[in-house]
């Protein structure tokens, strides 16, 4: 039974998403940078620790960065499925709006939270994700701001069975806690891309993923965020079972035109990338510069994730 009952607005709300999530093209735009990756993030976007003080205005400068792309023309529900927030840009605002309702009412766009509290120790060959105190409270906040799903981030470096299970184990055991209240959570066990046995844990992955969704209770299905696999179309079953909506893709550190080609050759699949949409943006930039560059760049991503 559900932790949370939507109300009927709600609820209407979270079915039209559900629908354009399912169905329409486009891709998810993964802005959900948290502390650990923020001074990188902002770095390549040209703003250098030395000018933030403490993590406070580190977050107001990253908010300030993604608010410039949300509300760019360029981003838009017609080539921009979804977008993934980090919690502190869910509880901010743009343009006077909670992020989440002007992501959905202005732009169209479906919004995801990123729930993780980042990567355990390394064991077994693989990073399990660290505890997340607060869940439940977190996920019904979600709700009431019309968030639609979250998304949730490990990491397999070596095909160590032992370790990939237990990735995946605990992946659909918290997507199970997010289905309760009744959002769509983005298992994301990332496969790492410098790993000499990619190829392997690929085959390990996608066997215990085909293997586990098959214990998901309830009506509503999962989501999953993987890395580009090395044979294209490798997770073509996964994306066809009735409880996947949809599989997208991460670039896991390849360049934004290895990664679009790698997509492309994935039939079905779009993309979840992070750096590789903000690659070549930059504070420095004019605005019709920043603009021109970030729609040359949606239009690419979405022309890969549209194969």
């Amino acid at each position: 039974m559900s932790l949370v009952e939507r109300s009927p607005e709600n609820h209407a709300i979270f079915q039209d998403q559900l629908t354009k999530t399912g169905n329409a093209g486009g891709f998810i735009a993964a802005l959900d940078q948290s502390g650990g990756s923020t001074p990188k993030a902002l770095a390549a976007y040209g703003v250098e620790a030395s000018a933030y003080d403490g993590e406070d205005e580190m977050f107001d400068m990253i908010h300030a960065m993604r608010t410039r792309i949300m509300t760019s023309p360029a981003f838009g529900g017609d080539r921009i499925l979804g977008a993934i927030l980090f919690e502190q840009t869910m509880d901010r605002d743009v343009e006077g709006k909670p992020t989440s309702h002007y992501l959905w009412q202005d732009k169209n766009v479906v919004p995801f939270l990123k729930v993780d509290k980042g990567l355990a120790d390394e064991e077994d060959g693989v990073q399990v994700m660290k505890p997340i105190p607060g869940l439940d409270d977190l996920l019904a906040r979600a709700v009431g701001l019309d968030v639609f799903g979250t998304k949730m981030r490990s990491v397999i470096k070596s095909a160590n069975p032992a370790g990939v299970q237990r990735v995946v184990d605990q992946q659909f055991e918290i997507a199970q806690q997010i289905l309760n209240h009744q959002m769509i959570p983005i298992i994301e066990p990332e496969v790492d891309i410098t790993s000499p046995q990619k190829s392997e844990c690929e085959v390990l992955l996608r066997d215990a993923l085909l293997a586990g969704i098959e214990n998901v209770a309830g009506d509503l299905p999962v989501m999953f965020k993987l890395t580009l696999p090395e044979e294209p179309n490798f997770y073509g079953e996964l994306q066809g079972h009735a409880k996947a909506l949809r599989v997208v893709a991460l670039s896991g550190g390849y360049s934004r035109e290895q990664a679009n080609g790698m997509l492309a050759a994935n039939n079905g699949m779009i993309a979840s990338f992070s750096r590789a949409l903000t690659e070549g943006l930059s504070a420095g930039q004019s605005d019709d510069e920043f603009n021109a560059t970030l729609d040359e760049t949606i239009g690419a991503i979405a022309a890969a994730s549209n194969t």
